[in-house]
């Protein structure tokens, strides 16, 4: 048992990782609550919307997923920096919703993006935690030796999976796809991670017939649904993530030996807008550095932070502190504080 344990989850500090860039694709299709209204009705709608904050949400096309949005960005970043292909030492992608369930879906974007043959790639399975995760596995990889560069790609096509006629998660999910390139760097400012599971949340948010478990219809609050879309169940993800997050919070700037007037974003996952503002009040943290763009976007999942970073800081996020916080689905939670003062791309493309 590591004797370094949070009641928060495992902490982890790093002085050697650099973000040198951040690109998030998004699908060219926009869904308006007005295109949900006929499904659903007018005011059905404008009830839901009124506490998840979702006004518009992106939607992968028929047959584009979130390797082609992750391909895209990354084609984009790697450019950008003018990066060779041949420089990446690593690829992580981090999604639950891959290409197929095999071979790895990072295995197929490693022969679609023409990397090296000496590049380890292979697929996370991650939700709503997926971003800081992914930041503190490379930041365990990256040695300065055989791992000099790697590329994280995140993101998530989650309007596939949901039942379209479950208006709880049909109005709530948009489709995003991110890259990062992160790059081993000995002059890097600190970088502080805490990550943490609990596996009793197992069956609150899940698709209970999408892989090998044949699902014996042992939930009652799954009967008359289909077991291979998407459940969730608010309530208990509510209460988890009220009871949780504010903590984590506390834990992390402590870890970072940081107040909050020295971070300058507190990036949260985009998962429902009543919910995060309860956090950031609970948290005591400042509101207009804590910044929501999920009524454009919905919840994205694995993708929310990166497009936060992109989207919402833009132009001036290079130089900044910032602290992400990804929670969700497993139950499964990751936090980070991390100086942007090597990045040099953070933009948005459509696909």
């Amino acid at each position: 048992m590591s004797s370094q344990r949070l009641e928060s989850g495992l902490p982890f500090s790093t002085a050697h990782l650099a973000m040198r860039g951040v690109v998030c694709a998004l699908p060219r299709t926009q869904v308006h609550n007005a295109d949900l209204a006929e499904r659903f009705g007018a005011e059905a709608v404008a009830d839901v919307s009124k506490m998840i904050g979702v006004q518009s949400r992106r939607r992968a096309a028929d047959g584009q997923t979130t390797a082609d949005l992750c391909k895209a960005a990354a084609q984009t970043l790697l450019d950008d920096l003018g990066w060779e292909r041949d420089s990446i030492d690593a690829l992580i992608f981090i999604s639950q919703t891959p290409d197929y369930v095999l071979p790895a879906t990072a295995c197929a974007l490693h022969g679609r993006l023409g990397l090296h043959k000496a590049c380890a790639a292979f697929d996370i399975n991650l939700g709503c935690s997926a971003y800081a995760y992914g930041l503190w596995l490379a930041a365990k990889m990256l040695d300065g030796q055989a791992m000099c560069r790697i590329l994280l790609l995140v993101g998530d096509t989650i309007s596939k999976t949901v039942d379209e006629t479950d208006r709880a998660t049909a109005l709530l999910f948009g489709d995003a796809g991110t890259a990062t390139a992160l790059e081993f760097d000995a002059a890097a400012a600190p970088a502080h991670f805490i990550v943490g599971s609990d596996g009793g949340g197992e069956r609150h948010l899940m698709m209970a017939a999408s892989a090998c478990r044949p699902y014996a219809g042992d939930d009652a609050r799954l009967a008359q649904r289909d077991p291979a879309k998407l459940y969730m169940d608010g309530g208990e993800i509510f209460n988890f993530t009220l009871k949780s997050i504010p903590p984590l919070v506390a834990d992390l700037l402590r870890l970072a030996n940081r107040t909050s007037d020295e971070i300058d974003a507190f990036l949260f996952h985009q998962a429902n807008t009543f919910m995060l503002k309860h956090i950031i009040k609970k948290a005591k943290l400042p509101a207009g550095r804590a910044p929501i763009n999920m009524d454009r976007y919905g919840n994205t999942s694995s993708a929310s932070i990166p497009l936060l970073i992109a989207d919402s800081l833009g132009a001036a996020a290079q130089g900044q502190t910032i602290a992400m916080f990804g929670f969700g689905v497993g139950y499964s939670w990751s936090a980070a504080v991390l100086g942007l003062q090597s990045l040099t791309v953070n933009r948005l493309i459509e696909v």
